[in-house]
């Protein structure tokens, strides 16, 4: 038997499953943080939803066990899920942690992960919601973008946002730059997440969102210079 998600000993670090269904940069961050120590926990599985997710070759890599489950194989969404949930069961995860998975989840599923599941979105939430981010933020004349770490609902991109990573947007910056700007700050930005969610420092009870006991009233900010974030700012 895990652990309740956020509760870690020496014995029983928390077990991550990660979904990925490209190249599967943020698994490797994730990957590379669990083996230095700096994320208290162990990637027991990744699942993709592509069988040429460039991103299964950093798990083979590093030994960690993974599966495809083809989503075009299936006649719907709601039996694509079952099958996706069933996988995730069988590494007993304490946290499932979405790295650029693009599938949009069906509400049982959701439900049945809600509070120990995350996301990264290549955007400030809850600004862009939804895909081509960086070009939607250069089109409006925006001078800052960057990316968020959330807490996984039914509304899409709409569940309670941990902590951002905030870049500038350059004068002659494209969509391609832009994303690649973003993509490093992702870098950080989710193993300090991840971090923080297994050591307990974040709580999320369904209805209250905290970082060291005290609830949220806005995101934290991780500073680029630092690589720590701001603190928390009570609530009201």
């Amino acid at each position: 038997m895990t652990e309740a998600p956020g509760q870690i000993t020496a014995e029983t670090p928390p077990r991550l499953v990660v979904l990925i269904s490209g190249r599967g940069s943020n698994l490797g961050a994730l990957i590379e943080a669990c083996e230095q120590g700096q994320i208290p926990a162990r990637i027991v599985g990744v699942v993709s939803n592509r069988p040429d997710a460039g991103g299964l070759g950093f798990a083979e890599q590093h030994g960690i066990p993974s599966q495809v489950l083809n989503h075009r194989d299936y006649p719907t969404r709601e039996a694509f899920d079952a099958d996706l949930a069933t996988a995730i069961e069988g590494y007993a995860p304490d946290w499932v942690i979405l790295a650029g998975f693009m599938r949009i989840l069906t509400p049982g599923f959701v439900d049945r992960f809600t509070g120990r599941m995350l996301n990264i979105h290549p955007s400030l939430l809850p600004k862009y919601r939804g895909l081509d981010t960086h070009a939607r933020a250069l089109a409006d004349g925006e001078t800052e973008h960057g990316a968020s770490v959330h807490f996984v609902t039914p509304e899409l991109d709409g569940g309670p946002v941990i902590m951002q990573a905030r870049v500038p947007i350059v004068s002659d910056d494209t969509a391609d730059t832009l994303a690649a700007r973003v993509q490093r700050a992702e870098h950080r930005l989710y193993p300090e997440v991840v971090r923080r969610v297994c050591s307990g420092e974040i709580q999320w009870s369904g209805r209250i969102l905290q970082a060291d006991g005290t609830p949220l009233g806005a995101p934290l900010q991780l500073d680029e210079d630092t690589h720590n974030a701001s603190p928390p700012q009570p609530a009201g």
